[in-house]
């Protein structure tokens, strides 16, 4: 009779339970019947609890699942009601005291941590709260679902990862450990725009997950959302969990932002909590350079291989200040370093040879400086993707599009504004110069070289590569005055971030922008171009033996970069034609060899007045990013206008690549050519 008795109970509060979802009234009489025949049941207890949330009576039910954890202190389903009560009638203090009990017993249960650090911030206790968040996770991490997602993510089988993740967000939807891992995997696919709004949500869900704000500070500054990510920077450094790296991220967008001096000190903070740190020390190296500081620069980078041999980067940092000359100790060392490098140390090894390059130069033995150079270029260049023949067809596109027809056709549209003054050309081509020249006028700031307009071009493109437009042609023309206003208009929104004086007039100095003039002035027709060009074979071995941390995959080959100057110059000819006088040109050898006429050609171009400080660039204590960064803090030297010549038997690829571009230098040649 007990055991018939027992198991209809039992069945009454299965049956309880079932209809809790679908008539909670109904579940709420049958539980109290249960209770009539069995008072104190704990099961029915809870359902009635649950039952009464769900009817809309919060108070009561508050006070039934208060006096059930009271009685019974382990039941863990009765906890986490009681927390889920308190905090919809807001008494975070209960459910932060029921949470706290509920996760001492289970560690592992991850969603009551999580919102016990929503109800400790609604107390202002922050700390206590990001610590929950990291135990949300830690227990989060734990979840074989979740583990066999990233399983998949490292073995690349992504529609297999995503669909767990998915399915499992179904049923956990606030799960910021999921979340953020399902961010990662669409970034791995290459969606930055969806991997960042869910890595948004995983922080937004969970503030206190440093992992998830550390890649999301990531992922804003690939999107160059600069401001953004120095605002999640400063939270993450307020960690409970001191972490060095969270100072570093901090310190690297500060560099990204041009706020040097703040990145330098937090990286001399470092420095004397821990000194064996050759990264930090070579951060700091960047930082010194960038501000002219270079006596600090050179110590720093020193310091950087003095803890690291190996360290080729910071080897080639030291060797990339062209003010500096590398002895024969520091060739030896080098030499050791590079003879000691396992094959798949690629970074280190082609920065080693880049800089016994440089070093060897110095040393005016130029056959085995070639050689190096030669050596990390070759390195280099199958570590990249560059396809010559591609670029042309694109740069050929652009010219055929922009023709006069075609620009009167398009007509007046835009923003308006006057600020920017863009320096396009190659690199090493002397822009460098050209920018200190200008950014020493009191009109006008530097800033460096801005990645808006790519990032602006590039979106259209993908219009095109999408299938939206059938080619090029047909989505600039597409463009109407409201988009290019609109375009127009977030240039200006987003490079103001970079201003950081007064002046009207700004440069953006990126060099590969000469790809995208025509856009330009369609969609900023009052902005300046000015284009600073240098003799090929000067420029185009410059360019090659300086290794560039990212962004010029053209620049590893000599034939390569011979092509790319020779689609340039064919590039400006045709918008020349297209459009007389709206491009500006700077002869590098023109300027060096007589300064002061062209910094007043280049001031009357921008219908600036001369100013004598202009003539003074070299007093400019302004921040620079370059390579060049030693040599325009100097007067105007001409010593390096000829040393390819010390090369020349070398360079017959180079040459060859540059054809009729080099006999017609400084004029494009004949089109027929």
């Amino acid at each position: 009779m007990a055991a018939n008795a027992a198991g209809g109970l039992n069945e009454a509060i299965a049956h309880a339970t079932r209809l809790l979802g679908a008539d909670p009234g109904g579940a709420l009489a049958l539980a109290r019947d249960i209770l009539r025949a069995a008072p104190g049941h704990p099961h029915a207890l809870l359902i009635e609890g649950q039952a009464l949330r769900l009817t809309g009576n919060a108070g009561e039910a508050l006070s039934r699942l208060a006096a059930l954890a009271r009685g019974q202190p382990r039941m863990l389903d009765a906890l986490w009601e009681l927390s889920q009560v308190a905090s919809a009638t807001g008494d975070s203090a209960q459910a932060v005291a029921a949470l706290e009990s509920l996760t001492r017993q289970q560690p592992a249960a991850a969603n009551a941590w999580f919102l016990m650090a929503k109800e400790l911030r609604k107390l202002g206790r922050t700390q206590d709260a990001w610590r929950a968040d990291l135990s949300g996770v830690h227990a989060s991490s734990r979840n074989p679902e979740l583990l066999k997602a990233a399983v998949a993510m490292n073995e690349e089988r992504f529609d297999a990862g995503e669909a767990i993740l998915k399915a499992w967000l179904q049923r956990a939807p606030e799960d910021a450990a999921a979340t953020r891992l399902l961010g990662e995997m669409i970034w791995r696919r290459g969606d930055l725009t969806e991997a960042m709004a869910l890595v948004e949500r995983a922080v937004a869900l969970a503030p206190g997950f440093d992992l998830a704000r550390d890649f999301l500070i990531r992922l804003l500054l690939q999107a160059n959302r600069l401001p953004d990510a120095l605002a999640h920077a400063e939270i993450l450094v307020t960690s409970p969990l001191k972490n060095p790296g969270h100072d570093l991220i901090k310190a690297s967008v500060l560099v990204r932002l041009g706020e040097q001096a703040p990145a330098g000190e937090i990286y001399e903070r470092l420095l004397k909590l821990q000194p064996n740190q050759p990264q930090v020390w070579q951060n700091l190296g960047h930082v010194r350079k960038t501000l002219g500081q270079q006596a600090e620069a050179i110590h720093a980078y020193r310091q950087a291989v003095t803890h690291q041999p190996t360290m080729g980067e910071a080897w080639w940092s030291l060797a990339n200040l062209k003010t500096v000359k590398l002895g024969d100790e520091d060739v030896a060392a080098m030499e050791s370093a590079l003879a000691s490098l396992a094959p798949d140390r690629r970074e280190d090894i082609f920065h080693l040879h880049f800089s016994l390059g440089k070093a060897l130069e110095d040393a005016k033995d130029y056959a085995a400086s070639f050689r190096h150079y030669e050596a990390g270029n070759r390195i280099r260049r199958a570590m990249v993707q560059h396809d010559a023949a591609e670029f042309t067809a694109e740069v050929e596109a652009t010219a055929k599009t922009f023709t006069a027809p075609f620009i009167a056709a398009m007509g007046d549209g835009g923003c308006p504004a006057p600020d920017p003054i863009f320096i396009v050309g190659l690199p090493r081509s002397g822009s460098t110069l050209v920018e200190q020249i200008l950014a020493s006028h009191s009109q006008v700031e530097g800033t460096m070289e801005l990645p808006e307009m790519m990032i602006i071009a590039s979106r259209l493109q993908a219009r095109v590569d999408e299938g939206e437009f059938p080619d090029f042609r047909t989505m600039i023309a597409s463009l109407t005055p409201g988009d290019r206003l609109r375009l127009g208009e977030e240039y200006i929104e987003r490079t103001r971030v970079h201003r950081q004086t007064g002046r009207p007039l700004f440069i953006d100095k990126m060099p590969n922008n000469w790809q995208h003039i025509g856009l330009i002035k369609l969609i900023l027709p009052n902005a300046k171009i000015i284009d600073a060009r240098r003799h090929p074979l000067s420029c185009c071995f410059s360019g090659w033996k300086q290794h560039f941390a990212r962004g010029q995959t053209f620049s590893y080959d000599l034939t390569d970069i011979g092509l790319y100057y020779r689609d340039y110059v064919a590039s400006m000819a045709s918008y020349d034609e297209a459009a007389p006088g709206a491009v500006h040109r700077v002869l590098y050898e023109d300027m060096v060899r007589n300064t002061e006429h062209e910094v007043r050609r280049l001031l009357d171009y921008l219908g600036l007045p001369f100013e004598p400080a202009c003539l003074e660039f070299y007093k400019n204590d302004r921040a620079v990013r370059t390579a060049s960064s030693e040599q325009v803090r100097q007067p105007i030297f001409t010593d390096g206008i000829e040393q390819w010549k010390n090369y020349e038997p070398w360079l017959g690829p180079l040459k060859a690549a540059l054809g009729p571009v080099l006999a017609a230098y400084p004029s494009a040649p004949d089109r027929a050519s």
